[in-house]
């Protein structure tokens, strides 16, 4: 039997790597120990009690204007003892977080092997995302398994010397997490609030946007609002205060954008499903609205997924107000353009990758 330690911290992770740990939990021929670092405290836990996973460690380290050094510190020193106890014979991380990634270097640290989870998603611009970019990469370095979604992904990390047998092209397990989440009988206030309207989710939370480039989004959001009266705009805040202060200074009391916490898995998932276009600066949005019919203006000027650019799913807009309203006109005046990127077919994944990846780990 193997053992694996199955360590995130944030909720995107949390709902990327559940799915998962059911399938790994399901079969003889693994031992689960699951832990999560706290790096999102608040928003963590309903995507675990949606899941029905439970921690067998929680290291708690979220803390008030915590930064990637206390991040860093604490995850890298606090993993490092688990795994001193444990003796796992892999650790499982998730994606780009600094939780994933000093998960990673304690295993890398203690010599045991890494299964890294949504492997070689690249922008090719350590600045873009921040610090995600970087620790992505930095993960796929030090992993035996990398799991890439997408053959594109596969082919960047054989560009940067990974061996074919470390590579696994499985598509995504935000997919498979859809079939948990997104609710067909849902209801909400954003929902009825909307009715009759054209619903448009909006998240923006990178470090790298806040600022100039967020100020920018809003009041593109605020343009797209005021030309056009048919729509809705729905705005879960993310809980950094930074952000928070932004949405607050330039959003509030705008007419039809309704401004309210971060959304549960279940009520964002299908408040995304029911929405008419999403824009985000976010990277796993990029995955999941395709699979609920959801087109995506993405907030950023680089991508690591461009696979939904080219699929059609995704239009890269860019941080620039001008630049954001105008994608989003064309969707919301072009009926014919809009059904086709709500039609095209999503580039990650037929909900089984966790079964994939399993299956390769009990090989291996």
């Amino acid at each position: 039997m193997k053992k694996i330690l199955a360590v995130f911290g944030t909720r995107p992770e949390a709902i990327k790597m559940c799915p998962l740990i059911i399938e790994l939990k399901s079969r003889s021929a693994f031992s689960v120990v699951v832990c999560v670092t706290g790096q999102h405290r608040e928003m963590i836990q309903p995507s675990l009690d949606l899941f029905g996973v439970v921690p067998d460690y929680d290291l708690g380290i979220m803390r008030p204007s915590q930064t990637l050094f206390d991040i860093s510190r604490d995850v890298l020193s606090g993993v490092g003892k688990i795994i001193e106890k444990e003796k796992p014979d892999i650790v499982a991380v998730h994606g780009d977080t600094t939780t994933a990634f000093a998960a990673a270097l304690a295993a890398f640290y203690s010599n045991v092997p890494v299964a890294h989870i949504e492997a070689g998603l690249r922008t090719f611009d350590i600045l873009s995302p921040y610090p995600e970019e970087f620790n992505r990469a930095s993960i796929d370095k030090i992993s035996r398994w990398c799991f890439a979604p997408t053959e594109r992904s596969a082919e960047n990390l054989r560009r940067e010397g990974k061996r074919d047998n470390e590579i696994f092209v499985v598509g995504n397990t935000a997919i498979d997490a859809l079939k948990y989440t997104a609710s067909a009988d849902f209801t909400s206030d954003v929902i009825r609030a909307a009715q009759g309207k054209r619903l448009i989710t909006v998240t923006a939370h990178r470090r790298e946007n806040i600022g100039d480039n967020m100020r920018e989004m809003f009041g593109a959001i605020k343009d797209i609002a005021s030309a056009f009266p048919d729509t809705f705009i729905c705005y879960p805040v993310h809980k950094n205060p930074a952000v928070r202060e932004l949405a607050k200074k330039y959003l509030s009391g705008c007419d039809r954008i309704f401004l309210c916490d971060p959304m549960d898995t279940v009520s964002f998932h299908s408040t995304l499903a029911r929405s008419y276009l999403v824009l985000t600066d976010s990277g796993g949005i990029q995955e999941e609205a395709p699979s609920l019919g959801c087109p995506v203006i993405v907030m950023r000027n680089t991508t690591e997924r461009p696979e939904a650019v080219e699929a059609g799913t995704a239009v890269l807009a860019g941080v620039g107000r001008r630049e954001i309203f105008s994608a989003a006109e064309r969707l919301l005046t072009d009926k014919t353009a809009h059904d086709a990127m709500k039609s095209a077919k999503n580039p990650f994944g037929d909900g089984k990758t966790s079964e994939k990846i399993a299956n390769i780990l009990e090989k291996c």
